[in-house]
């Protein structure tokens, strides 16, 4: 779907553009003829070009949607794409192109400044709960069961259960939902939890609250893990692996 909405916008992406929407429109075709006409029929999609036009408009909302656009006055986006297809548009392709791609910035940008000042309201009433310790770093941590075993070293191998969340209480990665536990170098993970490993005894299970700079920074992870974000993570230290 980025890649999709990356020809759109890219001003040297024709070429590219119309031999994948031809990939598109073939896709199309083919699911239509594998069980989904009475789907598109209770649409009101009862041409293959009728299938097309309607799936062409949810892979564009879907792209508006992943870019952050999703506010855009549709009635303008509709107006942009009438005028371009009977070559009436009063920007180029080029010149939309560069607005487009500038919004998006300055729209990610200005975002990243909203995560990260929410991020710091969070830690800061976070760390007037009882039981969360403050490091000089900025990682908190919570205690939820003390450990009595060794505690890892840099170059330690070790096995973790974990669960990692947003500040919103989100899900976006869980050993423990898939049910299986994770191994991996001390100094393989993020820094938030380079340091909190080096300090946990084997056996304990900590809840780790790590600010952005300890997490994914401004660059962030995935769909979920929106650049600046302050990440929460429960952590059980199974065993150091030899």
């Amino acid at each position: 779907m980025k890649w999709l909405f990356s020809q759109l916008i890219s001003q040297n992406s024709v070429n590219k553009y119309t031999t994948n929407m031809k990939f598109i429109i073939f896709t199309t075709l083919l699911l239509s003829m594998i069980g989904f006409q009475e789907l598109l029929a209770q649409q009101g999609l009862f041409t293959k070009a009728d299938t097309v036009g309607y799936s062409l408009g949810v892979l564009l909302a879907s792209n508006l949607k992943q870019q952050g656009l999703e506010k855009l006055d549709l009635n303008l986006v509709m107006l942009g794409l009438k005028d371009e297809m009977r070559k009436a548009a009063t920007l180029d392709v080029n010149t939309a192109g560069q607005i487009v791609n500038t919004y998006i910035l300055q729209e990610k940008e200005g975002q990243k400044m909203v995560n990260l000042e929410q991020g710091k309201k969070f830690l800061e009433e976070n760390k007037k709960q009882e039981g969360v310790v403050v490091l000089p770093s900025g990682l908190q941590y919570k205690v939820l069961q003390a450990g009595t075993g060794a505690i890892p070293q840099k170059t330690d191998q070790v096995k973790v259960h974990y669960h990692g969340t947003l500040t919103d209480g989100t899900v976006f990665d869980s050993s423990i939902q898939r049910g299986e536990p994770a191994t991996f170098g001390v100094t393989q993970v993020i820094q938030g939890w380079v340091e909190a490993l080096q300090l946990m005894p084997t056996g304990s299970k900590w809840r780790l609250f790590l600010p952005a700079e300890l997490a994914y920074g401004e660059r962030g992870a995935g769909a979920i893990i929106k650049p600046n974000s302050s990440l929460i993570f429960d952590v059980e230290l199974i065993e150091i692996v030899k």
